[in-house]
């Protein structure tokens, strides 16, 4: 690989030389634009705006715009003499934990290779003193007409350096997160944590880019002299921001990601359903109709406790029942034969009087 960068590690008194390599590369499709009417390559000319002229290359020099749009040409010169001990040097400052490290400062990275055998040594000194630590080398490093803040840590056998921001780089946060209250039940977070146990891990360098590949098996056809891809069929995109019912999309997400595994879902027991009729009004005035007037036959608190008490001591209620009616009948016979009496009375006492001329019998009294 290539070296962008010759230099040396400062690491207290001891200086590794080292030579700066590009840990990563872009791998996308790039394009050229064209002229639509004849397919012609368009390029862009660098041109002078004061006498319209192409400039070539060497003719082409720096300057800073002020506020105003005033230039102020500024030269390599002008850079190399500035105060900058980190030109050529890569000076560590402090060895921290990783997690002290935002994850969202991470810039570029970088491979430190050993240049020549002399600094094989402390090379692998710095490497074996970073994994034993567990700690990572905060570091300033010059690239590029700029300072630079560095984090180098151990990957393998190989001591690799990412470019971080500077602190007065990272944006606040403001205004991004929800500003209305929202609030998260249990079961919610039960479901959440299902599908994320249910994704599991995954290993990252299986993981590829599927928006390339179709790219490039479209350039393909039509190199070829087919017509490109055929368009998804309808419904084979992913629907993204559309969350209906949250329960709903997580239980159907669980569902999924199970079925993606190869495990088989839980299967629900099918309820049995029975349809209602809907009855009118007259099918309900008379169904009250007649649980009111088997209400009043029936005594209140007689009928229900009683069969019950029987009941639970082994008794038939059903055996009572004569019993029951005899006893009524004797009450009902009673009450009619002390109606009757008084008016017995009343005739006996109209026909005495008939047979003494109507007048009543005195009693004589006795004499001593």
């Amino acid at each position: 690989m290539r070296s962008i960068w010759n230099g040396a590690i400062s690491f207290g008194l001891v200086s590794i030389p080292i030579k700066l390599v590009n840990a990563t590369e872009s791998r996308s499709v790039s394009f050229r634009q064209i002229h639509v009417e004849d397919g012609g390559r368009i390029r862009y000319k660098k041109v002078c705006e004061l006498d319209g002229e192409e400039v070539s290359a060497p003719e082409i020099g720096k300057a800073y715009e002020d506020a105003d749009g005033t230039m102020i040409p500024i030269t390599d010169e002008d850079l190399a003499s500035l105060p900058l001990p980190t030109a050529k040097t890569i000076e560590i400052v402090a060895f921290v934990p990783a997690a002290e490290i935002d994850p969202i400062q991470i810039d570029a990275a970088y491979y430190l290779s050993a240049n020549g055998v002399p600094a094989a040594k402390p090379y692998t000194l710095l490497r074996e003193a970073l994994k034993r630590s567990d700690k990572v080398a905060v570091a300033k490093f010059a690239l590029r007409g700029r300072e630079r803040l560095g984090m180098l840590r151990v990957v393998d056998d190989v001591i690799a350096m990412h470019g971080l921001l500077w602190p007065d780089e990272i944006r606040a946060p403001e205004g991004v997160a929800p500003e209305t209250p929202v609030s998260v039940r249990e079961a919610e977070l039960d479901l959440a944590d299902a599908l994320m146990a249910t994704l599991g891990e995954v290993d990252i360098s299986t993981l590829h880019d599927d928006y390339r590949t179709a790219v490039e098996e479209m350039i393909a056809a039509k190199a070829a002299g087919g017509e490109g891809v055929a368009p998804p069929e309808p419904g084979e995109e992913r629907r993204g921001g559309q969350v209906i019912d949250l329960m709903a999309a997580l239980e159907s997400s669980v569902r999924a990601a199970k079925e993606a595994r190869g495990e088989a879902p839980a299967e629900r027991e099918a309820a049995e359903v029975t349809e209602l009729k809907p009855r009118g009004r007259r099918e309900e005035a008379g169904e009250a109709g007649r649980k009111g007037r088997a209400a009043r036959k029936a005594p209140a608190g007689k009928a229900s406790g009683r069969s019950g008490d029987k009941a639970s001591d082994g008794e038939a209620p059903e055996e009572k029942a004569p019993a029951r009616r005899t006893a009524a009948k004797k009450t009902t016979a009673k009450k009619t034969t002390a109606k009757k009496t008084p008016a017995k009375k009343a005739t006996a006492k109209k026909t005495a009087q008939k047979a003494t001329g109507g007048k009543t019998a005195t009693p004589r009294k006795r004499t001593a």
